[in-house]
């Protein structure tokens, strides 16, 4: 198409070793790449309590996959940017918004994961500073106005396809997971982050669904599988406590961010919708002989 891209990856929360492969593999495919890390203490920081007030651990990840692309644009004077599906477009928004193609702050406050928590908030609640903030802060309307960037969807411009996608991805060097990742049906998305898992579960634990649903419900909307066998693979595999990620156990993935199992186990009774959900059962967490959780269902 003549351009020249340069690949800008703002680094993920608990990068796993597949996500280590790909991100090398995508910078041997022939493209100037930057990785930007923010301070993985503070990202730490901001897991553990955007996790315990708002439900979703993931909040740094999704706000600075969009707000370090644009600052990286602004800084190098690059004038486009091109990101891959809408969300709102592929997993469901609002009719009005359906055919919204650019990415701005406008779109970033309203989809963009910041669940009401502003960077202002952390600011003025939590104990951080702007320093703190600066790589999930999205640049100001007079840095805005001193260089126009536009950013696309590249959904928009053309029919987004996970699966040809994923196809192509492997015959260009792309690791997948080589068997459903958990809670999960296909073996291809969300390989770089451990902490995935469990936010994941708490789309399950909030709204009654979660990955494994999206991702069947892609593959019944192109005839790819009869809608029985996707509800045999959600009521078997779906929803089920996060005991693992890309075979990191969870004990592991919550040492990262400073929680015990019990904060856990609290956050998750927390943000469960009772609406939804009904106890019929409680579990208990054990440990086998290796040392690995396992979970015990204990009839009431």
């Amino acid at each position: 198409m003549g351009l020249n891209p340069v690949v800008v990856t703002a680094t993920t929360c608990d990068l796993a070793d597949l996500g280590k492969k790909n991100i090398s593999n995508l910078k041997n495919l022939g493209f100037d790449t930057f990785e930007i890390s923010p301070n993985p203490k503070i990202r730490a920081k901001l897991n553990k309590l955007c996790l315990k007030e708002i439900g979703d651990i993931a909040w740094p990840e999704h706000v600075s996959i969009f707000t370090i692309p644009i600052r990286f644009a602004l800084n190098y004077k690059i004038p486009m940017i091109l990101w891959g599906e809408n969300p709102q477009f592929e997993y469901g928004g609002p009719d009005e918004k359906i055919h919204s193609s650019i990415l701005d702050r406008a779109w970033l406050e309203e989809f963009g994961g910041l669940l009401g928590m502003r960077v202002s908030d952390l600011i003025e609640s939590y104990g951080f500073n702007s320093e703190d903030l600066y790589p999930y802060t999205y640049p100001s309307e007079a840095e805005l106005a001193e260089f126009k960037v536009l950013g696309l969807f590249l959904g928009h411009y053309e029919a987004w396809d996970n699966l040809r996608n994923a196809e192509i991805s492997k015959k260009n060097g792309f690791f997948t997971f080589n068997k459903p990742i958990e809670n999960g049906y296909f073996d291809s998305e969300k390989l770089d982050n451990h902490q995935h898992g469990i936010h994941d579960y708490f789309k399950f634990l909030k709204y009654g669904f979660g990955r494994a649903t999206d991702q069947l419900c892609f593959m019944l909307r192109r005839d790819l599988i009869s809608r029985a066998e996707a509800l045999d693979h959600v009521k078997k595999n779906e929803g089920k406590f996060p005991l693992s990620y890309l075979d990191k156990p969870l004990e592991e993935i919550l040492e990262k961010i400073d929680m015990t199992l019990e904060e856990f186990k609290k956050t998750c009774e927390k943000f469960t919708n009772k609406k939804l959900f009904k106890c019929s059962q409680s579990n208990e967490l054990l440990k086998d002989e290796n040392g690995n959780l396992i979970l015990k269902e204990i009839d009431n």
